[in-house]
């Protein structure tokens, strides 16, 4: 195969299906993962040029390292690894519920890292291998709700330099994509969403093209490995006592939560 090979986890839909999309318009062979989403994720392989999916349950990390180890047997130029996907549940810091940290914890953390530990050390390339973990900007701007999500992506993060300095070659690179409020997420309502992406330094809706913009950048290894791109408006440089969920409807009345 003479392009090179994008896996993006979580490929079906929303934040994945827009980086998918952006890396095949830029000439990438697309392998697009999905759990359940097998519906949408052959309509979207439909609409590229050169797309295949794979299925695969992430809480399962040892099923995730072999689809890791499968590929890397057979594609010739694995250049970049995308783990986008994630699960987002509530619990808040003052009643952790365990099935939702089990999950968080496996899915948005244990097995993407298990996963790029198998892709660093399997993956054949021409030019060095990317990892690039899409993490969250609550990293610098925590707040108490959805705790087990928030606590899943701190420990992402955690791995991504550890991952840069001992798991890296010298031309890989690993790298932390952190977006902020993209889109409309939980249970929050369409009429909701232009509130709430506005809370950010900039006041705008930061879009999903941006974080597949970065993605791409990302992949051409221009920066240090180690580092993470935030792209969330500013919205990491405030400091919100709450999910912009909430923010939003206390600003409306509308006050409530889980």
């Amino acid at each position: 195969m003479s392009k090179p090979t994008v896996l993006v986890t979580g490929g079906a839909a929303r934040l994945g299906a827009e980086i998918v999309k952006r890396f095949s318009a830029a000439g990438w062979h697309t392998i697009i993962h999905y759990k359940s989403s097998s519906t949408e994720a052959d309509a979207l392989a439909a609409t590229l040029p050169s797309a295949e999916c794979v299925r695969c349950d992430l809480r399962d990390g040892d099923a995730a390292v072999k689809m890791v180890h499968d590929l890397s047997a057979r594609l010739d130029d694995w250049r970049c690894l995308v783990n986008s996907a994630s699960v987002f549940d509530y619990d808040d810091v003052t009643s952790l519920d365990p099935a939702t940290n089990e999950e968080a914890m496996s899915v948005n953390a244990v097995t993407p890292t298990r996963m790029a530990q198998a892709y660093l050390s399997s993956a054949r390339e021409l030019e060095g291998c990317r990892v690039i973990n899409v993490t969250d900007m609550k990293l610098e701007n925590p707040n108490p709700d959805f705790f087990s999500y928030t606590m899943s992506k701190h420990a992402l993060a955690g791995s991504i330099p550890m991952l840069a300095m001992g798991a890296a070659g010298e031309r890989d690179r690993v790298y932390g994509l952190a977006p902020g409020a993209i889109l409309a997420s939980h249970d929050q309502r369409e009429d909701e969403v232009e509130t709430s992406h506005r809370l950010n330094l900039l006041e705008r809706r930061t879009e999903a093209s941006e974080i597949a913009d970065a993605a791409l950048f990302l992949a051409g290894g221009h920066l240090r490995s180690g580092t993470t791109l935030f792209v969330d408006s500013g919205q990491h440089l405030l400091s919100q006592d709450r999910d912009v969920i909430y923010l939003a409807r206390e600003q409306s009345g509308d006050i409530g939560g889980e």
